[in-house]
């Protein structure tokens, strides 16, 4: 099924860039983030992408997108249901995947720092929390809807220091173009 996933959309024209060397000693333990996400498109991009690397990777996603007809699909590509109602802080969301880091040898978060395909004022800082506290590295993937190429870029440790670190992650998504620009807001909580 990866396989299948991960060719498919090859054949649709997208290229997958080579890993930045940085990052390929961390990518199975460590916080991922995929950057812009404007649409439905950039899961399925996403997803072959990684699946080509063979990654498994794990994402958050709701537990009322689990149902009958969907649970066993989400749960192949990686997804972990989360109760809003129990980590409705983003306190919560963070001590739940460190705590998925710290019992795992194995893990790979891949998050989207807008935290939703809408417009947001500004991107959230949970996934800087989350690789602060588990003392993982932050891999800066990205999926550039113009050029049609899909990669992850360097690895990036932060240091603690949000408002020092936040301008360099950004740089290096300052020519990414996503697939609805109107909906991608490059700004960060300060």
């Amino acid at each position: 099924m990866n396989k299948v996933w991960s060719n498919t959309i090859k054949c649709l024209g997208w290229t997958y860039d080579p890993v930045d060397p940085t990052s390929l000693p961390y990518i199975h333990h460590c916080v991922i983030i995929m950057a812009p996400h404007t649409s439905n498109a950039d899961f399925f991009v996403g997803a072959g992408f990684l699946f080509s690397l063979q990654i498994e990777a794990r994402i958050f996603i709701k537990k009322e997108s689990f149902n009958f007809f969907t649970r066993h699909f989400l749960k192949a590509c990686g997804a972990i249901p989360v109760d809003r109602a129990h980590a409705r802080s983003a306190e919560g969301m963070v001590n739940t995947a460190v705590k998925h880091f710290n019992e795992n040898e194995r893990f790979t978060l891949v998050l989207t720092p807008e935290g939703t395909r809408k417009r947001v004022k500004r991107w959230k800082r949970g996934f800087y929390q989350i690789a602060c506290q588990a003392n993982v590295p932050i891999l800066l993937s990205y999926i550039d809807f113009k050029s049609k190429h899909v990669g992850i870029g360097p690895a990036f440790f932060p240091t603690g220091d949000f408002n020092a670190d936040m301008p360099k992650i950004m740089k290096f998504y300052e020519n990414i173009s996503p697939k609805h620009p109107e909906k991608y807001n490059k700004y960060y909580e300060q």
